[in-house]
C-alpha cells in the first residue's frame, strides 16, 4: 500500500486539507472535542423549545455564549498552549451574535460575516493584542486568502452538516421519541470539527499573510524617466565627445 504524501504547509494546504487536519485534531482530543460538541448541541436543542414561546429571545444569548464558549476552546486545543480566553470570549459575543440572525435568513451571508471578522477569536487568543485591533487584523488575515477562507468555512459547513444528518437519521430508527436525542448526539459528535477546523484556518491565513510580505512597486528596479521640462540643460546626461578634426 502506497503510503500517502506528507500534508503541505499552512500557506499551501487547500480546503478539503483543513477538514482533514481538524479530523486529525479532533482524534488527538476526542473527549474535549466532544465536550465542545455539546454547548453546540444544547444550541440546537434549545431552538425548537424556545420556538413560539415568550423566552425566544433567549436563544440568539444563549447561542452566542455557547457557541463563543465552543469556539474558545476550539482555539485552545489547535494552539495548545494557553491562551487569553476573556479577550477571544469577548469577541466571540462579537462574532456570535450577528451570525445566529444571519444564519436564519441564508447560510452564505453567515458565512461570510464569520470569514470576516471570525479569526478575531483566535487572534486576540494566540497574540498580544488590543481588543479592536484584534479585529482589524482577523480582516486582514481573511483578505491575505478570500477564497481560501470562505472555501474552508464552506467545506467545514457543509460536511458537518451532512454527516450529522446522516448520523440523526440513523439513530432516529430506534424510535420515534428518539429523534431529539439523536439530534443532540449528532451535533455533539459532529460539530467540534467546525470549529476545530476554524481555529487551524487562522494558522493557514497567517503564514499566508506572513508569506506574501510587504507589497513590491512594480517599479522598484526601474529608474526615474527624464524629466524634459526639469531646469537645466535638457542634454544634460550626455556627454561631449572630442572635437572632430578641423572643428573648432
Amino acid at each position: 500500500m502506497k503510503s500517502l504524501p506528507p500534508p503541505l504547509p499552512p500557506a499551501e494546504r487547500p480546503a478539503g486539507q483543513v477538514v482533514g487536519e481538524a479530523i486529525r485534531l479532533y482524534s488527538h482530543h476526542v473527549w474535549r472535542s466532544i465536550g465542545l460538541g455539546i454547548l453546540v448541541a444544547v444550541w440546537t436543542v434549545l431552538a425548537p423549545i424556545l420556538d413560539g414561546t415568550r423566552l425566544v429571545w433567549l436563544l440568539p444569548l444563549f447561542g452566542t455564549v455557547l457557541l463563543s464558549t465552543a469556539f474558545v476552546a476550539a482555539v485552545a486545543l489547535a494552539a495548545g498552549t494557553p491562551v487569553r480566553v476573556a479577550a477571544a470570549f469577548a469577541a466571540g459575543l462579537v462574532v456570535f451574535l450577528p451570525f445566529q440572525f444571519l444564519l436564519v435568513f441564508f447560510v452564505l451571508p453567515a458565512i461570510a460575516w464569520l470569514a470576516a471578522v471570525g479569526l478575531a477569536v483566535p487572534v486576540l487568543a494566540i497574540e498580544q493584542r488590543p481588543f479592536l485591533d484584534g479585529f482589524r487584523r482577523a480582516f486582514a488575515l481573511a483578505r491575505a486568502d478570500l477564497v481560501h477562507t470562505l472555501g474552508s468555512l464552506a467545506a467545514l459547513s457543509i460536511v458537518v452538516v451532512a454527516a450529522t444528518a446522516m448520523m440523526t437519521f440513523v439513530l432516529r430508527d430506534f424510535g420515534d421519541q428518539a429523534v431529539a436525542a439523536a439530534s443532540f448526539i449528532a451535533w455533539a459528535i459532529v460539530s467540534p470539527l467546525f470549529f476545530l477546523g476554524a481555529a487551524l484556518l487562522y494558522y493557514d491565513q497567517a503564514a499566508r499573510l506572513d508569506s506574501a510580505g510587504p507589497q513590491r512597486r512594480s517599479d522598484a528596479d526601474l529608474h526615474p524617466a527624464v524629466d524634459p521640462d526639469r531646469s537645466g540643460r535638457p542634454d544634460a546626461e550626455v556627454e561631449p565627445g572630442a572635437a572632430a578634426r578641423g572643428e573648432p
